[in-house]
């Protein structure tokens, strides 16, 4: 192929005395006119390689109609109403309702928030909806572009008409409603003026703020901030009972935390925070609050219980040099505890078995009342509260969004909720699929899981195309749960091959910690084998295989890509993590060195430059063909990393097949994509995977 020329320019640094050009540096600028200029060229490049693939079209058709499907998200009960978000299949964002009653919903309700007024081209979405506990006002986030950034909004619940408020910009926080309905909780990170998505300056860390309805963000009061500390993240949450905000202070992405309680005091009808109750002061574990009752706080932590557990503390207890008492409430079992929610008079627990869920009922001393007869590759919702008599559970499964269901706390009985998701007489018929569980053997003889999926009619008596998907990083499992365009690659005849990656939070804390760090390599050693397993047993071949992640996913393909160009004939970086020697440097970059390790260590240093994919990629190989995807709007994993990449494997390429990149303008790191620009990224995707692997669409 004819490629689009890039500037090479001469930028060489000599980092803890080892000598590192980055010759494309003048690509991590978005807004200059060379770089808009690049991605324009690149685009029109890949717009036609694109347009010539014939199995294009049958992907694009494909990706409308699953994509057209109604849907609907969990059910949500807050303060007597309850909530929930629809898609009748044709519009670009999901829409919002709410009703008195869960007849009213499951008969429609009425519409409390259309995003898809926010703008013209869909691009700005909702995000981060939370209601008062007085059922007077609703507050939700609007980010624009794709971008992180959010900008709150409130609204009075009842009649729908917007509350007049100051413009409070913020993100990855909700506002936390305190009992007076009046002001709100939320972490606050620093940026001048009104943040964009193509803002690229490393992100500080947060500060906790108390904003007062009315008034402008500027007067908001400080609670928390560690300006001496950047890296310290916090992230809070009112308890059920209105009693605490319950804060946890971790570094960036680190899975162990500080957890501190503040009391709620409402006097005159004004809530405010009294002295604050340091219940763990060393980051020595992961402590997450369950519920609260009176003095008793319910915490899933893994201190002790690499697999997790249910503690209480007593806060009436904690303080004035008395040592943290804990009391076991729900004891490790063999499974992963995934995570806990208040349920009526007791809690819910998800335990992972083998990558599976499994959700149980406990009483608050952890007698087991029953496991619910419910049965998913995944729990994406679980919306319960102590008032309440019911619970609503969603679940998808690898190639059917959200389903959702009634439990009733008491008894545990499961029913369904008809008319929640929009009828629809087009509505697309995903294939019926074999789910099989195998392991592959890793570099060190670590057994790795995965699933492998196909379509019930699909023949595997000879070798099939194949994608492979995994992740493996900051201890977020991965299941077999749905993403869209897994039902079109199955529905083509395709195989799907999970893995669960060390680094994931699958197996417990040990599982993460063996990928993570000095042991990242294993999470690339790991998908290695499992690539390795599914040719050795015939399920493909080199030619017909691709391999495909997103994020920390995208790290994974460029790694394995350039320390093994000879493994697939596909692969598919998304919106990855490449440059592992700058990406601290970079909006919240810096919050990764949890699982990255920090490159201004010169040990650390070493370990990331021994798998970085940008400096590992070499001139005179024959890559396979590789379409790199980023959004232009990406302000978490900033596109520089895709460009640089992108830039240095078309020059280093000396084989036939294509290394493209498709940049997406006006999105960014995936949530709140317009459903139409999701239905083009995996028709785009899945086409350029069936093409260069042989892979016959119907």
């Amino acid at each position: 192929m004819d490629l689009p020329a890039t500037r090479r320019g001469d930028v060489v640094e000599v980092l803890h005395g080892v000598t590192v050009p980055d010759p494309y540096r003048w690509l991590e600028d978005p807004d200059a006119a060379e770089t808009v200029d690049w991605v324009a060229r690149q685009n029109a490049a890949t717009e036609a390689h694109l347009a010539g693939l014939p199995e294009r079209s049958w992907f694009s058709e494909t990706m409308r109609s699953v994509l057209a499907r109604p849907r609907a998200g969990t059910p949500r009960r807050r303060s007597g109403r309850y909530l929930v978000s629809r898609n009748d299949g044709q519009q670009n964002q999901d829409v919002w309702y709410v009703a008195d009653s869960l007849e009213e919903l499951l008969a429609g309700g009425r519409v409390l928030v259309d995003p898809n007024t926010f703008s013209t081209d869909g691009t700005s979405a909702l995000t981060e909806m939370t209601v008062s506990s007085d059922g007077r006002r609703v507050a939700y986030g609007i980010s624009e572009g794709g971008s992180d950034w959010h900008t709150f909004t409130l609204l009075d619940l009842a009649s729908g008409e917007p509350v007049l408020d100051g413009s409070v910009q913020t993100k990855f926080s909700a506002a936390l409603w305190l009992p007076d309905g009046a002001s709100y909780a939320y972490t606050a990170f620093a940026h001048e003026g009104h943040a964009e998505g193509t803002q690229t300056s490393a992100l500080g860390g947060g500060q906790l703020r108390i904003h007062r309805v009315g008034g402008p963000a500027d007067a908001d009061e400080l609670v928390l901030a560690f300006p001496e500390d950047d890296r310290l993240f916090l992230w809070a949450e009112v308890s059920d009972d209105e009693r605490w905000l319950l804060v946890s202070i971790a570094e960036g992405t680190e899975n162990q935390n500080r957890l501190w309680a503040y009391p709620i005091e409402t006097v005159d009808g004004r809530s405010g925070l009294g002295d604050v109750v340091k219940v763990v002061e060393e980051p020595v574990a992961e402590f997450t609050p369950v519920r609260s009752t009176g003095d008793t706080l319910y915490l899933v932590t893994d201190l002790d219980a690499e697999r997790s557990r249910v503690v209480s503390v007593d806060l009436a207890t904690v303080g004035r040099g008395r040592p943290v008492r804990f009391v076991e409430v729900l004891a490790e079992s063999e499974h992963t505890l995934e995570r806990v929610t208040a349920a009526g008079a007791g809690f819910v627990a998800v335990h992972l078995v083998d990558a599976a869920p499994r959700l149980t009922r406990y009483g608050l001393d952890g007698t087991p009342l029953g496991a619910l007869d419910l049965a998913g590759g995944a729990v994406v919702a679980l919306e319960g509260h102590p008032d309440d008599d019911e619970l609503f559970v969603g679940l998808s499964s690898a190639v059917s969004p959200t389903q959702s269901f009634r439990v009733d706390v008491a008894t545990g009985e499961v029913a369904p909720l008809p008319g929640l998701v929009p009828a629809s007489e087009q509505a697309f018929v995903p294939p019926e699929i074999v789910v099989e569980r195998r392991r592959a053997p890793s570099a060190d003889g670590t057994p790795v899981p995965y699933f492998m999926i196909r379509a019930a009619d699909t023949d595997l008596s000879s070798p099939r195309p194949t994608l492979l998907w995994g992740y493996g990083g900051f201890k977020i499992p991965v299941l077999a749960e749905y993403r869209p365009g897994w039902a079109a690659w199955l529905a083509a005849g395709g195989v799907l091959a999970i893995a669960n990656l060390r680094g994931g939070g699958e197996y417990g804390t040990d599982w993460y910690d063996a990928g993570r760090l000095n042991a990242k390599q294993h999470v690339f050693d790991d998908f290695i084998a499992v690539a390795e397993q599914l040719k050795d047993t015939d399920v493909t071949t080199t030619e017909q295989l691709a391999l495909h992640g997103r994020s920390n996913g995208g790290l994974l393909v460029g790694a394995v890509l350039t320390q093994r160009p000879d493994l697939a004939a596909v692969a598919l970086p998304a919106v990855g993590v490449l440059d592992m020697l700058r990406f601290h440097l970079f909006t919240v970059g810096a919050a990764w060195i949890s699982d990255y390790g920090d490159p201004r260590d010169p040990d650390q240093f070493a370990v990331a430059l021994a798998y970085s994919p940008l400096h590992h990629v070499r001139p005179g190989t024959s890559y396979p063909a590789t379409l790199v995807l980023t959004g232009d709007h990406d302000d978490r994993v900033v596109p520089l990393h895709s460009h640089k990449f992108t830039a240095t494997l078309q020059a280093a390429q000396t084989g036939p097949a294509p290394v493209l990149t498709r940049i997406e303008t006006a999105t960014g790191h995936g949530p709140g994509k317009p459903v139409a620009l999701q239905a083009a990224e995996w028709a785009d995707l899945l086409a350029f995977a069936a093409h260069h692997t042989g892979l016959t669409v119907p």
